[in-house]
This record gives structure tokens, sequence and C-alpha cells, in this order.
């Protein structure tokens, strides 16, 4: 019905901005009616999203919004190309096993398997930490198998305590809340990460390297986790009951992933010294200052866009068969990254920048903050991390993300804010869709198990949403300015 209503209301609302005075210049006004449809489509999601951000702008030349090198500018912007290098290494990582393999490693620890609740902290831990640097949605659907495993060998198990009635749903949750807090912890470890680093970068001219956002990030993952795990644990995982059988289903897992391949090693080689390169001058910045020559000449030459190339270059050289002429990663293999979503953020940004251009954005911040009249800085990191939130539990965190970055950045702006903060704010305030399970794939995918009532899913997840606006405001309001600097 969603789908349906957008086709009929994306019209409407084309209309009724093209119609309506708006006191703005010509362009400025075609393109409100441009992106009022564009909205509502991906809010909607009536044709895919990656399409409509094609058609918006494809739209916006044909209109005389912008020429077409300028308004398709964005499509090549270096962000681009971090999305294609990473989304071609996690798919290495995928295609290989490298990604199960850490997850039994983890999930096989000495006393995890024996008590419900380290099942529970082991599971959801793995999940997170593995979003860091893959797809949320991969390593939910990578995760989801297992823990449909284990649940499945606790259950029909004859001997022991029985299983908490809610450990089943307890446990999925874990992974589909726990790969979306991981997210946060990298500025690759979601789209909306990158995109709201995008915007900063190009409006606000504030660079925030890969360690600098990891400084921000890891401890926001820890805060959210240590609450998930207690609000979970609390509801599936009571402490005193003892399980059997899990150590021995790990265990047998573990025997048929063998012994590592030369894809695995080749794979972890290249994810290794991609990392390393990203957070060095984070590192150097960290000892010598930002000042230093060695720290501008490692940012210059190597940003996280070039990094990431590199990194995925790699996987074409390294052999697995030389004498096959077989390499790390097949072409077939590296040509299913999620394409859409780095057209999706193409479209995003270049819409984004038009507003930006056209004087579309200044108009509309200038409007909010005499609607809404927020005038500090506190209270404008507040109010974008509660919208970003509230928006992406209706439509993807990417689109959310696209949406809120740039009217923040105008908002701040008019109301005499220093925008880095709440665009931040904003940026991460677009992954915390826990509520249903159209939020987002992750809850969608653990929710089609029939094991999680919509009501559990809704009360853990709103709890999970609040906790994550406080703590999103709290640290970027007290930890920002170290990283922000500028």
């Amino acid at each position: 019905m969603r789908e349906r209503a957008g086709l009929v209301i994306a019209p409407l609302a084309f209309a009724g901005l093209w119609l309506a005075p708006l006191g703005v210049s010509q362009e400025a006004h075609r393109l409100a009616a441009i992106m009022g449809a564009v909205i509502v489509l991906w809010v909607t999601e009536s044709i895919p999203m990656a399409m409509t951000a094609f058609l918006g702008v494809a739209a916006a030349v044909a209109l005389g919004v912008a020429p077409a090198t300028v308004a398709f500018a964005p499509f090549a912007d270096p962000l681009i190309f971090l999305f294609v290098g990473t989304f071609m290494l996690a798919q290495a990582i995928f295609f290989h096993g490298l990604d199960r393999r850490f997850a039994f490693a983890i999930l096989s620890l000495p006393g995890v398997g024996d008590r419900p609740a380290r099942v529970l902290v082991a599971y959801a831990s793995v999940a997170c930490l593995i979003s860091m640097w893959i797809s949320n949605t991969a390593t939910v659907a990578m995760m989801f198998p297992i823990g449909v495993s284990l649940l499945n060998a606790l259950e029909s198990r004859r001997d022991g305590a029985p299983l908490p009635p809610m450990f089943g749903t307890a446990l999925l949750l874990a992974n589909s809340f726990g790969a979306s807090i991981g997210g946060l912890g990298t500025p690759v470890g979601t789209p909306p990460n990158l995109i709201g680093l995008g915007f900063i970068r190009r409006e606000l001219g504030v660079e925030l390297p890969f360690f600098s956002w990891m400084a921000l990030g890891v401890p926001l993952c820890a805060v959210l986790m240590a609450w998930l795990l207690l609000d979970l644990g609390r509801a599936g995982a009571p402490t005193g009951t003892r399980l059997t059988g899990v150590t021995e289903l790990l265990a047998r897992e573990r025997a048929k992933l063998g012994p590592w391949s030369r894809g695995e090693k080749n794979a972890l080689f290249a994810f290794g010294v991609t990392v390393f390169f990203w957070v060095l001058p984070g590192l150097v910045a960290l000892f010598l200052g930002e000042q230093a020559p060695l720290y501008r000449a490692l940012s210059a030459a190597l940003p996280e866009a070039v990094v990431a190339l590199f990194g995925a270059g790699l996987l074409f050289v390294l052999p697995t068969n030389f004498g096959r002429f077989e390499f790390t990663l097949p072409w077939s293999e590296a040509v299913k990254i999620d394409w859409w979503i780095v057209f999706l953020y193409g479209g995003g940004i270049a819409l984004g920048t038009l507003a930006f251009k056209t004087g579309l954005a200044d108009a509309l911040g200038g409007a909010l903050t005499g609607l809404l009249g927020v005038r500090s800085e506190l209270g404008l990191i507040a109010l974008s991390t509660a919208l970003a939130a509230v928006l992406s539990e209706t439509t993807s965190n990417t689109a959310s993300a696209n949406m809120v970055v740039p009217v923040v950045i105008a908002f701040a702006r008019s109301a005499g804010i220093d925008p880095v903060l709440p665009a931040l704010a904003a940026t991460m305030g677009a992954s915390l869709g826990f509520m249903l399970p159209v939020s987002t794939p992750c809850n969608a995918i653990v929710y089609g198990s029939g094991r999680i009532p919509l009501t559990r899913m809704m009360r853990h997840g709103v709890v999970l949403d609040v906790a994550g606006i406080v703590a999103i405001v709290a640290l970027v309001s007290l930890l920002g300015p170290l990283v922000t600097s500028h």
C-alpha cells in the first residue's frame, strides 16, 4: 500500500511545490518540486531508491536547474570510490568465508558456550565487530543461519536446564541490533556515515579522517552495545542457567571450515593493509600533531578512497592458483557489490549539492530557524539526532542521511551555529532505525524467522532508539570538539 501510494503522492508533491509561491529563485523553486517528489519516492520506495536518485538529477538537468556537467559531477566524488573499494574488500571476505571463520572463532572462546548470557554477548559482539567493516545487511545475513543453528541445537537437546523462553528472540535481535550498532564504529561501517562525511567535507570544508571518526564511533558502539546486552540479557538470558550442546556444535562447524585457504589469507592480508593505511595518518597526527609534515604528506597521498582502491586492487593480483591464473577475487564476484548504494549516494549528494548551489537549502534553513526557534548548539545536536532517528524508522538509513544532513547544515548556518557537530550527530542518528521490521534490512531478516513478536522488536527497539539518541548527543557534545577541530 505504501509503495502504491507513493506513485500517486509523488506527482502531487511535485505539482504542489511547483505551483506554490515559495519566494526563492526559479532554479531553487524547480529543485524544490523535484526534491519533494524524490523524498516521497524514497520514503515510500515505490521505485528502486537508486533509480529515484538518477531520475531526480536527470530532472534537474531537464528543467534547467543546472547543466549536466554540474549536476552529475558528484557521481565522481572520491567517496564514491571509497564505497567501491570497500565493497570489493567486503565481497572478498564474504566470498572466501573469512567472516564465518572469524564468527565461529569468537563463539568458540572458552567458557562462552555453556551459558546463555555469554552466548548472547559473543554472538552480538561478533555481529558488531564484523559490521564495522562490511555491510550491516551482509553481516546479519551471514550470522542469521549461525544463530538459527545454535537455537536448533539448544532446543533439540534432551539434557541440562531448559532454554529460557525468550532466549531465541533475544539472540536474533542481538544479531540485527548489534550489526546496526557496529556500523557506527568506522566511516565505512554503513553508507550514512560516508554520506554525512561527504556533506561535511564539501559544504563545510572539514575533513574527518578515519581515525578521528573511530575515536568517536567506537566509544558510541561500546556504550550502545553495553545497553543492548543489558536489556536483552535481562529479557532472555538470565544468569545461572547452563547449556549443553553449544560447544560441540561450534566445534563441528569450525571443523567443516577446514584449514585456511589461500583465498582467506589473501583477503585478510588485503584487508589488513587497507585498515593499516586508513588509520596510519590519524596515528601520526595523534603523536606528532596535525601540522607535522609527515601527517600532511600521508593525508595528501593516501586519502581513504585511494587506500580502498589500492586494497581492492590487491585482490586482483594476489593469486590463489597462479598456474590456472586465478586470483583472490574473480571479477564475476566483484560485480556483485551493492551498486545501488553507490548510485543512491551519488544521486543524493548531487541533489544536496544543487540545493546549496541554488539557495534552496539556505531558504529552508531560514524557514526552519523561524519555525523551531532552536538557538543553541546542544539543542540543534539533539534535534538533528532525533529527526534523523525518527525518519530512519520509516525509510532507509541511507535516504535518511541524504535528506536530513543538508537540511541540518542549512539550519545551523541560518541560526548562526557551527554546523559541523549537528551534521555529525544527524549522520549518526540516521543509523538508529531499530523499532520496526521495515526500518532496516537487518530487522527484516531476523523478523522473517517468525521467532520475534512484533511487540518485542518495538519494545526493545524504541528503548535502544532513545538510548542511542541520548548517547549520540552526549558523545558528540563532549568528544566531538576534540575530533573535529577546524
